[in-house]
């Protein structure tokens, strides 16, 4: 009441004003004018809330309004009530939701504290102060800060309001992620399925692996089970890749044979042909017995807990002993059901197609005991066994279906590159829609070569895959950005201690499958040498291109190729570059030709023989310089050996002789305690007491 008596007075006085100063003659626009005029002298703080007081300064009242033409100008009444009722009377729409409370205010101990959560907007601060918001906009402007009612404030300026008006000010902390932000959306990988319900298993196809040593009858035995000519086709007969076959025994049932190589360096698809097989089939020749890959094969099956059926091949041929066979298994743990074990062993040969019926049987038996099932309808998954890249296709794989059912049109994510099924094809090349549980499959539709043993994952959509697909290359970029780096900061550290530096062998590998990349750059990285190094610039499946070439003329790099073919512009670009291009079939043969290029990257090492010293007793003059006699101490002096003079132990000169004579005759070699003149290059600074010292240098070929 006290501020509306103030306010009316005030206005008072300047109505009263106003009239003492007004002419006794004037007109009524000069009059509105100069009523208009004072009203704008008033206190500017009251004025400018005039101007935005309305509720959070949403709803402005206009003191003065201009307008065109003769437009009325607001009497001065009118202004005065306008604003009285702007000060003391706040106006809200009638049907207008009551504002829920921002900030409160507590007593706690005698003391005032005001918790408010940002942002700290001015006239919820004042609402908890129980202030007008104008009041705290006249605080504000002393501390330099000039916002609206319904602008925020710092904590900290809101910290000095609250202390000139006896408050406390505590802010309150958000919630952790409660404002609002981009969801980032996140795929990841189905996780394979555990603990499925009996109802939804059916009865699959077992998958089984045929092991042993090279030319031990693998894919002969294979050759019988399909009526085909598998190994006719294989270069010289020795399986470089793994084959996925469906066939189906007597009775109709499907199965799944694998064929792994025998070769020592692929060990590694030997170990993911036991990953993945439900039977492993251990090839052994009767004639030749257990041998490394064999032994090897056998680990492999152990380590992978499968089941192992002996399968004696080549029977029928001369020095053939399946009992000798036996012993050997029970020498490494597998004891023949002959023998009172459990290992079952079937005599067999693969050319006469004896006892195949009896093996067929038993794998048959055995995929019964097993009882092997699997889901259908679960989330398809898929294990790449090979993959490589085919004129017209592109990049394909050979993939063995371990769960759930492959379909065209289905986006999937298969190691760091993602995917869409576009096609699928047996074994013997027809399409097929659907791939269930076991079965063996090429499919086409990878964005990129994948990897060998990677796993095919059915994705929800082709987005989710591609968004997984990103950010997994983009990590295994950042990991071989980093190795990178490591590796060049090891050759400076090798550079600054002033160590010997490699020799270095630049490849290019291109073969047929994925899989071959792997092995043949495991064998050959395996090579151990202290003095020379085979680095891979690239290798990778498909034919040797142009690029592949440019590659090589640019890294100074060979060029070879397994089983794969060369383009016709990178036979031009071949020639143009100077670039050596080398083709092979036979893996064996390439690991011997890249050992022996290694081998002719060492310059072969000089060794030095010392055959015979001379002790100079006289310097003499000659046409040409001077000479020296001498008498051979030990051993022998050559003319065509190479001589040094010592002088105290310290070499002073090492060159050719280029005269040696015995009196006034020019002999080939002095022997022991026979004198003997001697002039040695252009040397001339010969000394009495001085040693003529003669060697042999012999170059001898390095080895790795």
């Amino acid at each position: 009441m006290a501020d509306q008596k103030d306010n009316k007075d005030e206005k008072k006085k300047v109505l009263d004003l106003l009239d003492d100063s007004k002419p006794k003659k004037q007109s009524r626009r000069e009059r509105q004018r100069e009523e208009a005029s004072k009203v704008k002298t008033l206190d500017d703080k009251k004025a400018e809330a005039l101007d935005i007081f309305e509720e959070g300064g949403k709803k402005k009242t206009s003191v003065v309004k201009k307008g065109k033409g003769n437009a009325k100008l607001p009497s001065i009444s009118k202004l005065s009530e306008q604003k009285e009722d702007a000060e003391f009377v706040k106006t809200e729409p009638a049907d207008a939701p009551a504002p829920e409370p921002t900030a409160e205010a507590a007593e706690v101990d005698g003391e005032k504290i005001i918790h408010l959560k940002p942002p700290i907007v001015v006239s919820d601060l004042a609402d908890a102060m129980g202030l007008k918001p104008f009041q705290l906009m006249a605080d504000l402007i002393k501390l330099q800060v000039f916002v609206a009612p319904h602008q925020a404030i710092e904590p900290e300026v809101a910290e000095k309001l609250c202390d000139q008006h006896g408050f406390k000010f505590e802010r309150e902390k958000r919630e952790k992620g409660a404002g609002v932000h981009k969801v980032e959306e996140v795929f990841v990988e189905p996780e394979p399925e555990e603990d499925v319900p009996e109802d939804k298993l059916e009865l699959r196809a077992p998958i089984i692996t045929f092991m042993g040593h090279v030319d031990h009858g693998k894919t002969s035995l294979l050759d019988y089970v399909r009526n085909s000519r598998v190994a006719a086709g294989e270069a010289g007969g020795i399986t470089q890749h793994i084959g996925a076959y469906g066939v189906k025994d007597d009775q109709g049932r499907p199965i799944t044979l694998l064929d792994t190589p025998g070769h020592a360096i692929f060990s590694k698809m030997r170990a993911r042909g036991a990953d993945i097989t439900d039977i492993v089939v251990l090839v052994v020749a009767a004639d030749d017995g257990i041998m490394p890959q064999t032994k090897e094969a056998i680990d492999h099956a152990k380590a992978a807990e499968k089941t192992i059926i002996v399968a004696v091949n080549k029977c029928d041929v001369a020095g053939a002993d399946p009992t000798r066979v036996r012993t050997q298994l029970m020498e490494h743990g597998l004891t023949p059901v002959d023998f009172g074990g459990d290992i079952e062993c079937v005599d067999v040969s693969a050319k006469t197609g004896a006892g195949m019926e009896d093996l067929l049987e038993l794998l048959a038996l055995q995929a019964e005991v097993l009882e092997l099932s699997a889901n259908p309808t679960a989330n398809a998954r898929a294990a790449v066994i090979e993959a490589r890249v085919q004129a017209g296709k592109g990049a394909t794989a050979t993939v063995i279906v371990e769960s759930g059912t492959l379909k065209v049109g289905m986006p999937f994510i298969c190691g760091p590159f993602s995917g869409k099924i576009k096609s699928m094809l047996d074994d013997n090349g027809k399409p097929v829609k659907t791939a269930g549980p076991a079965t063996p499959v090429e499919l086409l539709g990878f964005a990129e070569l994948p990897n060998v043993g990677d796993e095919v994952v059915e994705m929800e959509s082709e987005r989710a895959a591609k968004k997984l697909a990103s950010e997994r290359q983009g990590e295994k970029r950042n990991e071989r950005l980093g190795g990178a780096q490591k590796s060049r900061l090891d050759d400076f550290m090798a550079l600054a201690k002033g160590g010997p530096q490699k020799a270095r062998l630049q490849l290019i590998l291109k073969t047929d499958v994925q899989g071959s990349v792997g092995a043949i750059t495991g064998a050959i990285e395996e090579i151990e040498s202290d003095k020379v190094e085979a680095r891979f610039i690239h290798a990778a499946a498909g034919s040797i291109t142009e690029s592949d070439i440019l590659l090589a003329s640019s890294a100074n790099a060979v060029v070879i190729g397994f089983n794969t073919k060369v383009e016709g512009k990178a036979v031009q670009a071949a020639k143009r570059e100077g670039v050596e291009i080398k083709l092979y079939s036979i893996v064996y043969e390439l690991i011997d030709t890249v050992r022996d290029a290694m081998l002719g990257l060492l310059e072969p090492e000089t060794r030095e023989t010392i055959i015979g010293h001379a002790e100079i007793k006289q310097v003499f003059k000659v046409q040409k310089g001077k000479a020296a006699g001498c008498i051979v101490k030990d051993g022998k002096v050559t003319r065509v050996a190479h001589a040094r003079v010592l002088r105290g132990g310290t070499p002073v000169f090492d060159g050719k002789m280029s005269t040696l004579r015995r009196f006034q005759d020019e002999v080939k070699e002095v022997k022991q305690g026979i004198e003997c003149g001697i002039k040695l290059g252009d040397f001339n600074d010969y000394e009495e007491g001085d040693i003529i010292q003669c060697y042999n240098l012999e170059k001898i070929p390095q080895t790795l």
